[in-house]
């Protein structure tokens, strides 16, 4: 049966609700009798609790309930799939960076909220505060966590090959250190929960979030209660980009409903926002390569110092992510990593879009370059010279199945115009560069979540032929519904506006693990296939008999099953519907789709090898910027990027997750900062520059198509990859520009100046 929807670019189905404001997002979603919750949050870095006192909070009309966390028995947890338990729902004794949750209110509404926070006495005694993980890592620093052995959360040491040898045999040799600032995931909807705990001892928790079903068990561990009690619905999503898997706000606004006996929502303030959810991990990175004159690369060496903030969260998974997953895009088979994950006094950090892969890959692709210097080599002949190819088995043993590495490096160097843009003459105070950047990334991911990998997807076809499905993977803003609408539509022979993807519900959809690793089109696009393509064996079951013809010579096109070759033995896709379903007593179809990807490994613990995904996507992009040399500001002005997405499904859809992505790629590098200040990451989008319109360069997307062997009709992954090469390629380009190599992100004009300025001295 021909495709008619898969490979083609129309809009969101929810398109119309987003920009018409009619959509329902989680700040906008209430219930009745809805209290409104606000939350007390430490002022300061680090230091005991000596005294709380909540009676006057109590005391005000409105106030119906006030928690604290000194006053509580909350138990330790961390994130689900993590070793370590080091947080709570709210501190108990100690506070560890300015914003920890301390206590909190449910009022009437808002302003008596924030009135009774207000009116909460705390005597605190500080502590030294420690703003670096180099600091933390000090003999005799103080402990951030009094119950763990030192301020090292997790240390990772091993090698693969000869290392030693292999720089022995290097004919040149290249080390430098590259360093990446915090920064935050910036969506556009805050955080936001309603909660209601029900007489029962069960609650319900709405929030817009990322991994429904594994919340349920990490909000259990945190509350003290069995993972059975707790719902999971999920809203639509405002943006995510990695940040809405966790968010201590849901528990709290659950333990203010158990103490109120109503629903509590709270949504955070912009300024929350900044100071106490979860932005990317900061890394310090130290990385040296061998090659030889040829630039065959030998060897690397790599050290990774990644900053925890107070708590774990999924630290853990981000850095074996950022020191392994870089090392499987070129053949290098001699390698040596350690790293060190430390808590310092300043917020968690936590998942965002890459997942330690655009620090990792910074550093990486930007030594690259570096050698490529020393080689007088053209830096796209140094990529493909080295680059990972299909069918290679890599040294951490990832099995890929399709890669268009090569090919990407070609088209995205050939559409800008490479060779001659490289070898323009830079002169003026306004100057021209180009540079290029490659990654790969996962679609799925064994590398801390070790319960299972795969998807589900549950599909109901009703008496009128419309069509229902439920899958654990929410969509999070990307258009997942549309994308496996369009699968679906496609195995039924019908159109993909007969269907509907609902939100999850873990009360009744699949035990999925979640949006993140770029795992929705390949694991739950292939479960959605499979449960449309089971539920097409019924329909045509029953058309055969209706038909009186054998099922084998029927076919399903535009809503109609049509006997091949007899163009007047037809019936309507609808009409069957009804028939199965009066035969089953009004019982509609109903099938389960499944997915299990083979030869999916946990990584080991200790050598970090495993297969951690079923297909691994691969990106090269080469952006053009400008730089002035007088007042140091860098415009990217073009970007050409090639993706290996295994097979377009949406063209339209991932065209849009390449401009967002640029769009986040392009604050990462040059204007996100989150900066300290006495402790505080207090800001707002008047303080924190985000990437404008105006900062938008002209972009040529190109689609490179693998037809991965694993993949639903070839698909894998994109989002995620799409903005992990763009700062590198942004820093190539800048040393094509004006000869500085600058190694810390994001790289401001002042920097640019001082780089020029020490250049020139």
């Amino acid at each position: 049966m021909a495709k008619k929807y898969v490979g083609q670019g129309i809009p969101m189905l929810n398109a119309v609700e987003k920009v018409t404001g009619t959509m329902c997002f989680g700040a906008d979603f209430t219930l009745p009798g809805v209290l409104y919750g606000k939350i007390l949050r430490s002022p300061i870095s680090h230091g005991r609790i000596v005294k709380i006192d909540t009676s006057e909070a109590r005391r005000l009309p409105g106030v119906a309930a006030v928690i604290a966390g000194p006053e509580l028995d909350l138990p330790l947890f961390t994130a689900r799939g993590q070793r370590i338990d080091d947080d709570r729902v709210m501190v108990k004794d100690k506070v560890h960076y300015v914003g920890d949750e301390i206590a909190a209110v449910a009022a009437v509404d808002e302003e008596t909220a924030l009135e009774a926070i207000k009116l909460i006495e705390v005597e605190y005694s500080e502590l030294p505060a420690l703003f670096s993980p180099e600091e933390a890592m000090q003999p005799g620093a103080p402990k951030i966590h009094d119950h763990l052995p030192s301020n090292v959360a997790d240390h990772i040491e091993y090698q693969i090959g000869d290392v030693e040898k292999a720089f022995a045999e290097s004919d040149i040799i290249v080390e430098d250190e590259f360093y990446t600032g915090m920064v935050h995931q910036a969506y556009l909807e805050p955080q936001s929960v309603v909660a209601q705990w029900e007489c029962t001892g069960k609650v319900i928790i709405w929030a817009p979030v990322q991994v429904p079903q594994s919340l349920r068990y990490s909000y259990a561990r945190a509350l003290g209660i069995k993972p059975e009690q707790i719902r999971i619905i999920q809203c639509n999503v405002g943006g995510g980009f990695g940040a809405k898997q966790e968010c201590k706000i849901h528990p709290i606004a659950a333990l203010l409903s158990k103490y109120s006996g109503q629903p509590v929502k709270i949504v955070n303030t912009r300024e929350e926002e900044f100071m106490a959810t979860f932005p990317r991990m900061p890394m310090r990175i130290h990385m040296k390569i061998g090659a030889t004159k040829d630039g065959t690369l030998l060897a690397k060496e790599s050290r990774f110092i990644g900053d925890n903030g107070a708590y774990t969260n999924y630290g853990i998974g981000i850095m074996v992510s950022a020191i392994t997953r870089h090392d499987n895009l070129y053949r290098i088979k001699n390698i040596k990593t350690t790293s060190d994950l430390v808590y310092t006094n300043k917020p968690a950090t936590n998942a965002f879009r890459g997942f330690g892969n655009p620090q990792s890959h910074f550093a990486f692709e930007s030594l690259l370059d570096i050698l490529a210097n020393k080689l007088n080599m053209d830096p796209a002949e140094l990529r493909l010279k080295n680059a990972t190819q299909t069918g290679d088995v890599t040294p951490y043993g990832w099995k890929i199945g399709s890669c268009g590495l090569s090919e990407c490096i070609e088209k995205a160097t050939a559409k800008a115009d490479w060779q001659r843009k490289r070898q323009e003459k830079k002169a003026g105070e306004v100057v021209r560069g180009i540079g290029l950047a490659c990654c790969l990334h996962v679609s799925g991911n064994r590398t801390f979540l070790p319960f299972f990998d795969g998807a589900a997807a549950f599909l109901r076809i009703d008496e009128e032929g419309q069509v229902t499905i439920q899958v654990g993977e929410p969509d999070i803003g990307q258009g997942s519904k549309t994308v496996l609408a369009q699968m679906a539509a496609d195995e039924l022979g019908i159109t993909p506006d007969q269907i509907t993807v609902i939100n999850v519900d873990t009360s009744s959809s699949p035990h999925g693990l979640g949006t993140f690793g770029d795992r929705v089109t390949t694991l739950a696009g292939n479960a959605v296939k499979d449960a449309a393509v089971k539920a097409r064996e019924v329909i045509i079951k029953y058309a055969a008999e209706k038909l009186n013809v054998p099922k084998e010579e029927l076919e399903i096109e535009d809503g109609l099953i049509k006997v091949r070759g007899k163009s007047d033995l037809r019936v309507a896709f609808k009409d069957i519907s009804q028939i199965a379903s009066y035969d089953r007593g009004g019982g509609t179809i109903q099938v389960t789709g499944t997915f299990v990807p083979q030869d999916v490994a946990v990584v080991d613990p200790q050598t970090k090898h495993g297969n951690v995904s079923c297909a691994y996507p691969f990106v090269a992009q080469v952006a053009e910027v400008e730089v002035n040399k007088t007042t140091g500001e860098v415009k990217v002005i073009y970007l050409s990027a090639a993706h290996d997405l295994g097979k377009v499904i949406n063209p339209l859809l991932a065209e849009g997750q390449i401009q967002g992505a640029v769009a986040q790629g392009i604050g990462f590098a040059l204007f996100e900062d989150l900066k300290l200040e006495n402790g505080s990451t207090e800001s707002n989008f008047r303080k924190y520059r985000i990437a404008k319109a105006t900062d938008m360069p002209k972009i040529d997307t190109i689609f490179v198509e693998t037809d991965d062997p694993n993949g639903p009709y070839g698909a894998k992954g994109l989002a995620e990859p799409a903005l992990t090469p763009i700062a590198p390629a942004i820093a190539n380009a800048i040393y094509n520009a004006v000869g500085i190599r600058l190694k810390e992100l994001p790289m401001t004009p002042e920097k640019v100046l001082a780089a020029l300025k020490a250049e020139n001295n």
